[in-house]
């Protein structure tokens, strides 16, 4: 049975968060129940760290956070993520806008030794949004444009503080000895292979479609969703049909020749988005489907399955997935959940397994429907209605499904999440949690749009700064539902706070009631 506590649970309202300490915010774990591991030495020499991609020295004085690890060929310089967050803001073609060009150069300086780059669609009809990012022949050179700002702006924090060294011909098995010969060879090495020394984060691309969500312009009458569903319908486009196993068939084939042009941006590895009940997600809790791709275990996961086959034998890239663990739905309409829309994760345990036999090596887990239940995966202090739980209980079941599906794998480079709400305490979170041994590398969204540079004040000062947290006020996601080109609404006011104006006057505020649909 899936528990998260420690003991029965008690209770607790709905709370924003107003923690003045990190002994306050203990005190109400405490109260609530629930088990959660944190840090407090964020500045303390730690041990070798093993089992979790490899064994890797650890620099005197080098907190856990700033711990290397291998990853195949290559080190990943330290074990912060900037998430995948769509900031709506390309052009009507698909091409990267200007706010798309300054948000990655933010997010390449902010010092994270992972780089996880937003949603790209495989193809128009795809999109979720009329400025959502498309990668093509067409759009190519403004992709390259935008990879090569981002890694300009990596390159002096990468060099100085933070590297990434790419090991040729090396395995996951790679030694230490073999580590420290590498690197102490690797001019000679280099010139063999017409390379040099790569200082950089590592980096991915997000390949998706969008399915049910799919918007691509304003009156889009060629939606797809997998099948019907009487928890989502009502809160998805009207405008949709069902996808014939044909068109799934095809589009297959998209993945491939997004990922060629990935390859040739520059990008390490392409993510095979499964998550947020988008085309993929959707896929993995058809039961009520028929065909080749609903029903039965096997069918659900044909689609994700035969797109990294493909892949890994078409495109010379990393393929990685970041997938829903458990979306909070009740079977048969729902993954990783039991009648009631409580967790059962028997299926995406199976799932773990299956993704490292076919040599997928990273996975990134995250949790519920941002367009239906987004306290699940997004614990907020505001949003679309009240969640009936303290936030405090939302990250910690999101934290131990990520513990589950780490234990399901346990070679596998895990990336986890739900650390945002925490605020300036999410870095103690993140750490506890990596020495517990739940999650490898602890990735950040919503925290990077007001935020972008929290890695670097984590390494240079030992602490986060409260006043340039994310609020968790929930206007990023706003601005988007609305049509705008999004950001923090707070913490950038400059350049977002007049978009928000402009994308929600007339509109009506997201609800402060209780949301009784969850």
């Amino acid at each position: 049975m899936f528990r998260y506590y420690q003991k029965k649970i008690i209770p607790m309202e709905h709370q924003k968060f107003n923690f003045r300490s990190l002994e306050e915010l203990k005190e109400t774990i405490l109260r609530l129940g629930v088990e959660l591991p944190f840090s407090e030495r964020l500045s303390d020499e730690l041990p070798t760290s093993e089992g979790m991609g490899g064994e890797l020295p650890v620099s005197e004085r080098l907190d856990v956070l700033k711990t290397p690890l291998l990853l195949g060929s290559y080190l990943i310089n330290n074990r912060i993520a900037i998430h995948p967050m769509e900031g709506c803001d390309g052009t009507a073609d698909g091409t990267p806008g200007e706010l798309t060009f300054r948000r990655y150069e933010r997010f390449g300086a902010s010092g994270a030794g992972l780089l996880w780059v937003e949603a790209c669609a495989v193809n128009h009809e795809g999109r979720g949004n009329a400025r959502h990012l498309y990668l093509n022949r067409d759009s190519l050179p403004s992709f390259k444009k935008l990879f090569n700002g981002m890694m300009a702006a990596a390159k002096p924090a990468s060099e100085n503080d933070f590297r990434l060294i790419s090991l040729y011909n090396t395995s996951d098995t790679t030694s230490k000895a073999d580590i420290q010969s590498n690197t102490d060879h690797q001019s000679t090495h280099s010139e063999q292979n017409g390379n040099s020394i790569t200082f950089r984060p590592y980096t991915v691309l997000q390949l998706t479609h969008s399915g049910r969500y799919s918007k691509p312009s304003p009156d889009a009458t060629a939606v797809v969703a997998v099948c019907k569903n009487p928890y989502l319908d009502p809160y998805s486009n009207p405008k949709r049909r069902l996808v014939t196993d044909e068109e799934l068939e095809r589009l297959e084939d998209l993945y491939v020749e997004t990922a060629q042009l990935a390859k040739e941006v520059g990008f390490d590895a392409v993510d095979v988005k499964c998550c947020h009940r988008y085309l993929i997600s959707e896929l993995l809790s058809a039961h009520t489907r028929e065909g080749r791709y609903g029903g039965s275990f096997k069918n659900r996961v044909r689609f994700l399955l035969n797109i990294i086959d493909k892949l890994k034998a078409n495109v010379e890239i990393n393929v990685v997935v970041r997938f829903n663990a458990y979306d909070a739905i009740p079977y048969p309409y729902g993954w990783g959940t039991d009648e009631n829309g409580r967790p059962a994760l028997d299926e995406p345990r199976r799932l773990m397994q299956m993704l490292w036999e076919k040599g997928v090596r990273l996975v990134n887990i995250t949790t519920g429907n941002p367009y239906y239940n987004p306290h699940i995966g997004r614990p907020a202090d505001i949003g679309p209605y009240i969640a009936a739980e303290h936030p405090v209980e939302s990250a910690a079941r999101m934290l131990h499904i990520i513990k589950e599906m780490k234990a399901a794998a346990t070679g596998m480079t895990l990336v986890g999440t739900g650390f945002s709400w925490f605020r300036e305490y999410g870095a103690n979170i993140a750490a506890g949690c990596i020495e517990k041994g739940w999650l490898d590398i602890a990735g950040f969204g919503r925290q990077s749009f007001a935020y972008p540079d929290f890695a670097r004040d984590i390494f240079a000062n030992g602490a986060m700064s409260r006043n340039k947290c994310c609020v968790t006020c929930t206007k990023c996601t706003e601005l988007m539902r609305f049509g705008g080109q999004t950001g923090c609404i707070v913490r950038d006011s400059k350049i977002y706070l007049p978009l928000w104006r402009e994308a929600t006057k007339g509109r009506t505020m997201m609800s402060a009631k209780i949301a009784h649909h969850v």
